[in-house]
């Protein structure tokens, strides 16, 4: 299940997508309009700013606006970025990866190998679809 974090970056990324005029759009506007939490907002924003997925400009006409075109950010990339890991399990985690505590050995782990599978499903989607696709 998505986290709200995520689901409100997936909401104010699309926002700023749709964005055709070229201009910053301020944080106020997109939190008035999406429904978020303006503070909660601020601090997705910032992490997506920080990890290369959005700029912002201060100042008179300031705001924030895509680092670069929707089409070529996944929506894997927002969600990694604001939630981590896709996978459900972290032995399964291609970028997070950590052994289970409770697992003796993954070679013979039913759950792992069908958490593989889901793992690569899902991202399969999640990173064939872009931004510029929720649009």
């Amino acid at each position: 299940m998505l986290t709200k974090k995520t689901k409100y970056g997936l909401k104010a990324m699309t926002y700023l997508a749709k964005n055709t005029s070229g201009q910053p759009v301020l944080i106020s506007e997109i939190a008035e309009n999406e429904n978020i939490p303006l503070k909660f907002l601020e601090g997705i924003l910032l992490d997506l700013k920080k990890n290369g997925l959005l700029l912002s400009k201060k100042g008179k006409g300031g705001g924030y606006f895509l680092e670069r075109p929707a089409e070529s950010i996944s929506l894997a990339s927002i969600i990694r970025v604001l939630d981590g890991p896709i996978a459900l399990l972290p032995c399964v985690s291609l970028n997070y990866y950590k052994k289970c505590d409770d697992c003796q050995d993954e070679v013979s782990c039913s759950l792992n190998r069908v958490m593989v599978q889901v793992r690569d499903k899902t991202l399969k989607v999640l990173e064939s679809q872009s931004l510029n696709d929720l649009v």
